[in-house]
């Protein structure tokens, strides 16, 4: 699945559009990630991300209680652990410098992933975090390290990450998430930076949804990302 996202994603780049992807589990960032770093490999440039997610998914086969690979997705991207043919997708490892990465909206993580989150160079904005910080702020400081060095940014955009009052239709809900207009800030914001390179948006449920409550915020929060506003 992950080489067939990767071939999808590096198709789309080679036409000069903007890639975007609809999933599935957050495992399927293994390839659309891998597929953007290394096609900005090619000009010697690198990419950044930013992660909206409850969970930050630096498990390891080692350290996951669940042994769901979507729990890993961002250790195998940062080069911590996971299948070496998984970590090699780009051709390189790591797909993408830790330093570049930034995760908004944590708000839970497995005891042992917790110690490869703070050996890392991983930037975690956590929902206690947001809420003294503000959204604002801290997508304005995701964006600055996700772009500093880089040839831009990919957007990883969980649906978990709202609060499961908002966006029932997700595998894993976890209380005490974003709001409906902290999420879009989040797509507003990285629109108007001009540097979003692509897109995507996982973790969509139908079977868990209400009414399709959750589907149709997904399409409004990519309306956002591609430069959608209010006025």
């Amino acid at each position: 699945m992950c080489e067939r996202a990767f071939e999808l994603v590096q198709r789309s780049l080679e036409k000069r559009s903007l890639p975007l992807v609809l999933g599935g589990d957050h495992s399927q960032s293994i390839g659309t990630v891998s597929a953007l770093a290394a096609h900005f490999a090619r000009t010697d440039e690198s990419v950044g991300v930013i992660w909206v997610d409850a969970h930050t998914d630096m498990n390891t086969p080692e350290t996951t209680p669940s042994g769901n690979i979507h729990g890993m997705s961002l250790a195998v991207l940062t080069g911590r652990g996971g299948p070496e043919e998984l970590q090699r997708l780009a051709g390189f490892t790591p797909a993408v410098h830790p330093d570049n990465v930034c995760v908004l909206g944590a708000r839970e993580v497995d005891d042992e992933e917790k110690e490869i989150v703070k050996e890392s160079e991983l930037r975690v904005f956590t929902m206690a975090e947001i809420d003294e910080r503000g959204m604002a702020a801290s997508v304005d400081a995701a964006i600055a390290r996700a772009t500093s060095g880089t040839a831009g940014f990919h957007l990883s955009f969980d649906l978990d990450s709202i609060d499961p009052m908002v966006a029932p239709g997700v595998g894993t809900p976890v209380a005490g998430g974003l709001t409906y207009r902290e999420a879009h800030l989040v797509c507003e914001k990285a629109a108007r930076s001009g540097k979003l390179l692509s897109l995507e948006v996982v973790e969509l449920n139908p079977v868990r949804d209400d009414h399709n409550r959750t589907g149709r915020l997904a399409v409004g929060l990519i309306a956002s990302a591609l430069g959608k506003t209010i006025l």
